[in-house]
């Protein structure tokens, strides 16, 4: 039985007394709860946190548990943040480097009935001689560099009991260690599952459909299934899990499997060196699902707050329902932040949601320095046995952007062939990358609306031509609402470089007008005339930009088999950042954009740039994008609107085979002399969905026809 605990905590550098703490929670929000640091999201009240950087805590907590004659009792933790030692009575009786290992503690023969169990958080780790306040400091431990900062996470360093702990006690009955495995053969029509648990008396194990029909009942850990059902993606089919039991006559667990095959296979068309000497080609990048080429349509998922102890699974719910209905099938889970909770992953195996989980390394190079690699190596391990009978993880990675110029790092990095080779040893089946990009692969870019050799953000994704875009960005201000939420009425409006505005990352979190992009928003608008308008054609900006990146992703399908933006969520009220849904779970406009760009079939206009004038030659080439299984065909009706004036241009009919696009006709329309500041081309198919693209249109006032009456002098 489990009993809960009431725990209390304590900052053992500024000893200034007990507090209650919460668990599953963070010490250092519990102590900022009680010394008036206010809400981390206001204002600048996250710098608060630095002053308790270096500082030793404490939990504490008075044992309560009721044990029956026979029972054992167990200290369980799921995981603590980040160096600490348990002691229990002043025993010192475990201690550890890491936050990801479950421990669990026989402490029964140790216990007199009056027992106080403490648990000690050293400072977080900093490396000796890294730059001061960078995530530099990081790297030396498995500690995750986001919360160190990051151009939209504050630096705000936390630890402590963020996964749940608790006493249990225990009688022969007790069944541990579970871990319940699906596996598929090649071909697809053949399973098998295999259970591992510890028990000291004899157990049942059981598989039931979804339905509830029993497929297997009986004491074999390991038994075969004809023709199970397949686990696919979001939008290729269903995300099919059956549920399996261990059972005894007093004890019980349960959880769900899935049945899938997966690997990474060369992109069509990324072929061999045409030249001697014949060297590497682009690494595979295309997801193979149960034998069909999947493209990946989805995003970066980061930490969904800046508290991990406080995500609970409504938190991941709540995005994840998001994702799902925007038609994603891919998250990537990007290095520099903490692997989810287990709750996180059992959703996304309900929702069909692939995973690309990367391990805790991110733009650092990471040394075999001191005991970084016996700690890399425990805290993995344990990561690869908690995550791989999860039928939603695809690809195991490194990191992210390790082999770039402010990383260094390369294929014969200690830490990489450790990770690769426990990958190998723990979870064969899955691929392994060393890290994200690579070579064929983009990252970038992320301010497209400032413009580069190649234009805005329409034409350069048309010449990037890359295998899969990994990250990519169009920033945006955050709704007023939002905004209102974090920076102080008498900062709101003008803007300027105020300390709030510069801590929600709205200056020089990246670069100096980054992520406001006011620079970028006066090319475009002007002086923006009030917040409401600097926010609406800020994210009007961002749902074009978007809309083209995410269409010209598809558009190069083969070739291309992936698009993930940056970024997904925030941990936290960002001014401004690239993200589609704001803190904690509010969709931009955007959002809404690339739900449609993300759609299984849909009408798609390859638009060269985003501003037109009065008297050019709007142009768009249009395809009809199909990545269902089925043969698809349709007609669309083409219109184009500037101000009043609507122009019917033109119907296509159009047809593709299953998993391809179909390339049609360009248009070709002179844009009227209208007043206004949008130009909308839609394309409208029989069942009444459509694709929409407002694009800024400019007609100098001279320009505009007076439609007046006239009158006479008299």
């Amino acid at each position: 039985m489990i009993f809960k605990q009431i725990w209390e905590g304590a900052n053992l550098t500024k000893n200034d007394g007990y507090f209650p703490a919460n668990v599953p929670g963070n010490i250092q929000l519990d102590y900022g709860n009680v010394h008036g640091f206010g809400d981390a999201n206001y204002g600048t009240n996250a710098d608060k946190w630095r002053a308790v950087e270096d500082d030793f805590w404490e939990y504490r907590t008075n044992l309560v548990y009721d044990k029956k004659a026979g029972e054992r009792v167990f200290f369980v933790s799921l995981g603590i943040d980040y160096k600490y030692d348990v002691s229990l009575n002043g025993e010192k009786i475990y201690s550890y480097e890491g936050m990801y290992k479950p421990f669990e503690l026989d402490v029964t023969d140790k216990l007199t009935g009056d027992d106080t169990l403490t648990v000690l958080i050293y400072p977080h780790p900093k490396r000796e001689g890294a730059p001061k306040g960078t995530r530099t400091e990081a790297d030396a431990s498995c500690k995750p560099p986001v919360s160190y900062g990051w151009d939209w996470n504050p630096r705000l360093i936390i630890s402590g009991l963020w996964q749940d702990a608790y006493i249990e006690t225990r009688d022969e009955n007790y069944i541990g260690n579970v871990e319940v495995i699906a596996h598929l053969n090649d071909t697809f029509d053949a399973g098998s599952v295999t259970y591992t648990f510890d028990c000291a008396v004899n157990c049942v194990c059981a598989l039931y459909d979804r339905e509830g029909n029993e497929i297997y009942r009986g004491t074999d850990k390991q038994f075969s299934i004809e023709n199970p059902e397949l686990w696919w993606c979001n939008g290729q089919g269903d995300p099919y899990l059956y549920r399996w039991v261990i059972e005894n006559g007093k004890e019980k667990r349960e959880g769900k499997i899935g049945f899938r095959r997966v690997q990474l296979v060369r992109n069509t068309g990324a072929i061999d060196p045409p030249t001697f000497p014949k060297s590497r080609y682009y690494p595979p990048i295309t997801i193979e699902l149960n034998g069909r080429r999947i493209y990946g349509k989805g995003s970066n998922w980061v930490n969904p707050d800046i508290f991990w102890g406080r995500i609970t699974r409504k938190t991941y719910d709540d995005l994840l329902t998001l994702a799902k209905d925007a038609n994603m099938n891919l998250l990537r889970l990007w290095g520099g932040a903490s692997v989810n909770k287990k709750d996180f992953y059992e959703l996304c195996d309900e929702y069909g949601i692939m995973v690309w989980q990367e391990f805790m390394l991110a733009c650092n190079n990471y040394l075999p320095r001191g005991n970084y690699i016996d700690v890399l190596t425990s805290e993995a391990t344990s990561i690869i046995h908690q995550l791989r009978s999860h039928a939603c993880l695809v690809l195991w990675c490194g990191g992210n952007e390790l082999f770039n110029g402010w990383s260094g790092m390369t294929e014969q990095s200690m830490a990489l062939r450790v990770l690769g080779s426990l990958c190998t040893i723990h979870d064969p089946e899955k691929p392994f990358i060393n890290t994200s990009p690579l070579s064929g692969m983009g990252h970038g870019g992320y301010m497209f609306f400032h413009g580069s050799q190649n234009g805005e953000v329409f034409n350069e994704f048309i010449v990037a031509k890359r295998t899969a875009y990994t990250e990519f960005g169009v920033p945006s201000v955050s709704s007023v609402e939002s905004l209102k939420k974090a920076i102080p009425e008498n900062e709101l409006f003008p803007i300027s470089e105020t300390p709030s505005w510069k801590i929600h990352h709205g200056f020089k979190a990246w670069l100096a007008e980054s992520w406001l992009c006011l620079d970028v928003f006066k090319r475009y608008w002007g002086e923006p005339k009030s917040l409401e308008h600097l926010v609406e054609k800020s994210q009007f900006m961002q749902v074009a930009g978007y809309q083209a990146a995410f269409e010209e992703g598809r558009r190069q399908w083969p070739y291309c088999s992936m698009s993930l933006n940056w970024c997904y969520n925030e941990p936290w009220i960002c001014a401004g950042n690239n993200s589609l849904i704001e803190y904690p779970a509010k969709p931009k406009p955007a959002y809404e954009a690339v739900k449609n760009s993300l759609r299984p079939t849909l009408f798609s206009a390859r638009i060269s740039k985003f501003t037109w004038k009065a008297d050019e030659l709007f142009e768009a080439e249009l395809w009809l994008i199909n990545d269902t299984q089925d043969k698809i065909t349709d007609t669309t009706k083409v219109t184009v609107k500037v101000g009043n004036t609507v122009i019917d241009v033109m119907e296509w009919k159009a047809e593709t085979n299953a998993n391809t696009n179909r390339r049609g006709p360009t248009i070709r329309v002179p844009l009227p002399r209208e007043s206004g500041d949008t130009v909308v081309l839609m394309l409208e198919n029989g069942n009444g969905r459509a694709s929409t693209y407002a694009l800024q249109y400019v007609c100098p006032p001279e320009l505009v026809p007076d439609n007046k009456p006239k009158t006479m002098n008299m």
